[in-house]
Formats: C-alpha cells, sequence, structure tokens
C-alpha cells in the first residue's frame, strides 16, 4: 500500500513498514499502556512517520504471513 505524507504523522506497527522516501523522518516509539501492548494486537513497539514523502506499507508483517504459510503445509504421515 501506498500513502503519501503532506507534513502529517503516522504510526504502525513496524513489521508493515516496507520503505520511505527521504522526505519522512523515523523513530520507533514503545506503546504506552498495558492494555494497548497486551490487547491492540499491534505489539511493543510502532514506527512513527512524519513529514511529506512516500511510505509503503504491507498490511500483513512478514512473521505472521509465514506463520500463515506454515500452518497450511500439511504435515507428513506417519
Amino acid at each position: 500500500m501506498k500513502k503519501e505524507l503532506l507534513n502529517e504523522t503516522l504510526r504502525v506497527d513496524t513489521g508493515c513498514l516496507v520503505a520511505f522516501t527521504s522526505g519522512v523522518d523515523y523513530n520507533i516509539e514503545m506503546v504506552k499502556g498495558l492494555k494497548s501492548m497486551f490487547f491492540g494486537g499491534e505489539g511493543l513497539f510502532l514506527a512513527t512517520l512524519s513529514g511529506t514523502g512516500t511510505v509503503y506499507l504491507q498490511s500483513l508483517p512478514f512473521s505472521k504471513l509465514a506463520d500463515r504459510i506454515i500452518e497450511q503445509v500439511p504435515s507428513p504421515s506417519n
């Protein structure tokens, strides 16, 4: 997914960030509050992107994608 920032701030799961252009500042922040960390689904850290430029995101972090693929692989029969 391509997202254009126009002097804006965007916070995303670090695993969903693919790339961004040079006009975008990047920082990683810890999620505040235990409720957000454990029940929010976004993990412990978020990438904060701000400025003007292009950000490329993926909807599913690679680790979760790999887990879903592995779940579908048939197990060897004995």
